[in-house]
Parts: C-alpha cells; sequence; structure tokens
C-alpha cells in the first residue's frame, strides 16, 4: 500500500475516535457523554497550556496529547470498573499496529508520542498526562454544573494523579468555579 493511501486509511481509523464515547460516564448516569475525539481536543489544548505555565514545549505537549487515547479505535474507552477482568491494553503495542503501514516520518512521529507520553519522563508528557486528568476533572465539574450528582470519584481521582505544580493550583480552583465562570470575565 501507499504511504498516501496508508495515512488516508490511518485518517479513517482516527475519525472513530468521533464516535467512541467516554463509557465511565453512563455510570454516573450520563445519557450522552463526550466522544473520546472531544476529550483529546481539549486535553490537548489544555496540556499546552500547562506546557506554557511549566516552562516545557506547548506545541509538543499538546502533540502527546493528541495521540494519548488514540488507541481507543481498537479497544474502545474501556471503564475503570474492567480493570479487574481485562489486562490494560498496551498503548504502545496498539499504536505499532495502528501505523505499522506508515514508513518513515509519520509513523514515526506518533510512535514517539505515544512512548513519551506512557513514560512520562519529560515535561511535556507530565503536562500532557496532567492535562487528560484536568480535562476529566473539567468535564465532572460541567456534568455537576448539570444536575449529575455521582461525579465526586472522577474529581478526587483527578486531584489525585496531577503532578504539576500548575495543573494542582488550576484544578483546586475549577472545582469551586462555575462551568459559566468564563462568561463573567
Amino acid at each position: 500500500m501507499s504511504q498516501a493511501r496508508e495515512l488516508a486509511a490511518f485518517g479513517f481509523e482516527l475519525g472513530i475516535l468521533k464516535r467512541v464515547r467516554r463509557t465511565g460516564w453512563w455510570h454516573a448516569g450520563v445519557r450522552d457523554p463526550e466522544s473520546v475525539a472531544e476529550h483529546s481536543l481539549r486535553a490537548a489544548q489544555l496540556a499546552g497550556l500547562l506546557a506554557a505555565e511549566e516552562g516545557a514545549d506547548p506545541a509538543r505537549a499538546a502533540y502527546l496529547a493528541i495521540w494519548h487515547d488514540s488507541q481507543e479505535t481498537r479497544t474502545g474507552d474501556l471503564p475503570h470498573t474492567a480493570r479487574p477482568y481485562l489486562k490494560k491494553p498496551d498503548p504502545e503495542r496498539i499504536t505499532a499496529d495502528q501505523t505499522a503501514g506508515l514508513l518513515g516520518p509519520a509513523g514515526d512521529s506518533v510512535r514517539a508520542a505515544v512512548a513519551e507520553y506512557e513514560a512520562a519522563a519529560t515535561p511535556e508528557a507530565r503536562c500532557a498526562r496532567d492535562a487528560d486528568k484536568l480535562e476529566m476533572l473539567f468535564q465532572a465539574v460541567e456534568y455537576r454544573d448539570i444536575g449529575v450528582r455521582q461525579v465526586q470519584e472522577w474529581i478526587d481521582s483527578a486531584l489525585k494523579g496531577l503532578t504539576t505544580g500548575t495543573a494542582r493550583r488550576v484544578a483546586e480552583v475549577a472545582v469551586e468555579l462555575s462551568s459559566l465562570a468564563w462568561r463573567d470575565r
């Protein structure tokens, strides 16, 4: 298969993320939770912002966050309740399979981004990982604000997992804000 064909096929696969729903929210009673693609977009935006504040490379952090859940085209979004029954899928292995036909810079770039994110050894990866958790916290606050009552475990999980000072400070404020606070600025 040509490189252009491989890129096009992978592009179609990535479109699945627009239809894969974040399944944990169903447990809280959310009828139509956001998609993995919607989650990933805001996570990437937040990763760039966190990285800028933390003195890291915003573009790199955002790039890592864009790819952090791309494997869910193949696995779906597995809720935390599945953990006792299933072995956690290996994101690097899935990404390797997804990009096996992408020879050269495109495939190398995606595989490197996922490996860096998973290793969490760089400031950009730590910002991207924090952005993933912070985005979940924001989503929990938004759902809480529209009447979904059982979101505290998502907020607590996000708060517990944050590593950067900026993300911790933002989270502490976010849990006290209305999700419409931006309208008052």
